[in-house]
């Protein structure tokens, strides 16, 4: 962490002025505290040798992973393996990875192939990410990140393959095999499976800057009734991998390093201590600590995102999304300045992930960043998938509630009026949501209202019932509660009427407005994740969607059943 002694008593202690703050867009908000930083310059060299050098303290014995990652002395390594894919998930796989520290013009490279003998290479894209946030102890947080970027095209339709990464110094890493998707074609349709969830972030306390207690940058906050000690975030992870999905999606808040999400200025905020007003608490360290906890399954297994509140890192342009960019990557098929809004399509199921942030009218910093380009996407996307013919289920996932009653967030306004009358249109099947902290399941909705009861082990008929609408913020983040005097009702916990009189909708003026709720089904108060199994058919065409808790257990299941188009 570089320090400038000469600027705490400059540091604002409310941030943003509150009034000038309510009227900023995340882009303007962003260009304010990079204007605050500019007037306020840390040396590069004070910045690199502040991160270096705590880094090389913490080394001195067996450190713990990411702290001898910044020390500068130390090998060039790869770590925190990922696997996606691209736009054409068939044929495209990205892949990427961190850095152990700045490879001052080494060349790092991929060595992959159709068996573990590898066989082809290519260089790999090295992205330097920069990030200097205030502290509100009166200096600079400041870090360097290195990622590695491969593209890797024309490969053969679900079929393994090989690689490995090493660096020019001598680095080589172990060989990992992942896959493409399988083919639209409707002769190559086999049996697959795909699992979700969302507002995951890590177990694991970063290591850096040091000293941070458990609890502020990590999913250790627990209340007395969750369990204190027990880790759900790698119970829900583990139970995912022994599944092992084809592909995994994940609905936006992905590793918490902004734990405010209410896109603010960033500031690094020491344990124990409250963000000032107008700043978002942020540690860019908390990403080492994420990517390194989902590498042995993001390593095999494509991992695709979506972005939430949480993921709006104003320490970074391009309307937060600028850290994204550089450690995650994205199939870029989606509209010019949406990055984590694309498509893809694996075997008979296309699948659209949605930036909510965008249409919110809840957190607005980033509300109407795309100019409405998105919404226009979406329609044209859904309207092109639904005619193709070897495509039989649509599902689409983002972060913020069409429908939920949990009582933190329940439902949002601004993505009901932007999306459902594009999803009753195009009769999307299935809807994956994040943001509140809890398991939730619609009855099958259309128009706004719930067409049928869909009771646990029921078949729904899309086209003629409407969209089931999920939400599983259950990844990990400590758990929120439904509404007053709501209960739960999953398997072998049903009750008669699951009617919700004292729900609320947001609203375009940032207001919660009553809502009344028929269709809320299933309602699990718990760490949970859900597995889907697509069985393409000649005739008809099968999707088991099945809600699982963090030991494994099944509470909820449907089924999708689609006639297939000729």
């Amino acid at each position: 962490m570089a320090r400038n002694p000469n600027i705490s008593a400059e540091i604002p202690n409310t941030g943003i002025p509150e009034a000038l703050a309510a009227r900023m867009t995340m882009a303007e908000q962003h260009e304010w505290h990079q204007a605050y930083l500019r007037r306020r310059p840390v040396s590069r060299r004070n910045f690199l040798r502040g991160s270096a050098a705590l880094a090389a303290v913490a080394a001195a014995g067996v450190a713990p992973s990411g702290l001898r990652a910044y020390a500068e002395d130390a090998p060039l390594t790869v770590a925190k393996r990922r696997v996606g894919f691209g736009a054409d998930a068939s044929s495209q796989l990205r892949l990427s990875a961190q850095l152990s520290r700045n490879p001052h013009g080494q060349k790092v490279f991929l060595d992959h192939g159709p068996t573990p003998g590898l066989g082809s290479t290519i260089e790999a894209e090295v992205r330097n990410l920069v990030t200097q946030v205030p502290d509100s102890d009166g200096g600079v947080l400041g870090a360097e990140q290195f990622y590695v970027h491969a593209p890797l095209d024309g490969l053969p339709g679900r079929t393994p393959h090989f690689y490995r990464w090493r660096a020019g110094d001598g680095f080589i890493g172990d060989v990992r095999s992942t896959s493409t998707a399988m083919p639209s074609t409707r002769n190559m349709l086999t049996p697959f499976r795909f699992t979700m969830m969302g507002d995951q972030g890590t177990d694991t306390t970063p290591a850096m800057p040091p000293g941070l207690a458990r609890g502020d940058y990590d999913d250790s906050y627990y209340k007395a009734d969750n369990e204190p000690g027990v880790a759900h975030t790698d119970n829900v992870l583990n139970q995912i991998m022994l599944s092992r999905p084809d592909f995994h999606v994940l609905a936006g808040d992905i590793a918490y390093a902004d734990t405010s999400g209410q896109g603010k200025s960033p500031a690094f905020v020491p344990s124990g201590a409250k963000a000032p007003s107008g700043f978002d608490k942020f540690n860019p360290y908390v990403w080492d600590a994420y990517l390194e906890s989902i590498e042995s399954s993001a390593s095999t297994t494509p991992w695709m995102f979506a972005t939430g509140n949480h993921d709006m890192e104003a320490a970074y342009p391009a309307n937060g999304y600028g850290g994204h960019m550089a450690r995650l990557g994205f199939p870029g098929n989606g509209p010019a300045r949406c990055p984590s809004v694309y498509s893809f399509v694996y075997g008979n199921v296309a699948v659209l992930s949605l930036d909510a942030n965008d249409v919110t009218f809840e957190i607005t910093a980033n509300t109407g960043y795309s100019g409405g380009t998105q919404n226009t996407w979406v329609e044209s996307t859904l309207a092109a998938y639904r005619a193709d013919p070897n495509i039989d289920f649509l599902v689409c996932f983002f972060h913020h509630c069409a429908y939920s009653t949990v009582e933190a967030h329940a439902s949002d306004g601004g993505v009901r009026d932007a999306w459902c009358h594009l999803f009753d249109r195009h009769q999307v099947d299935l809807v994956l949501q994040g943001h509140n902290h809890a398991f939730e399941r619609s009855d099958p909705i259309r128009g706004g209202k719930p067409t049928r009861v869909a009771s646990d082990y029921a078949t729904v008929y899309p086209e003629a019932d409407g969209t089931v609408y999920y939400t599983v913020g259950s990844g990990g983040r400590p758990r929120y509660t439904f509404q007053p005097g709501e209960m739960e009702s999953y398997r072998g916990h049903e009750i008669a009427d699951t009617f919700v009189p004292n729900s609320f909708v947001w609203t375009p003026d940032g207001e919660k407005q009553d809502e009344a709720v028929h269709w809320s089904r299933v309602r699990y108060l718990n760490y949970a994740f859900i597995r889907v199994d697509v069985r393409p058919g000649v005739l008809v065409s099968e999707m088991d969607v099945v809600a699982v808790d963090e030991y494994g257990r099944e509470f909820d299941k449907l089924t999708f059943r689609r006639p297939v188009r000729t």
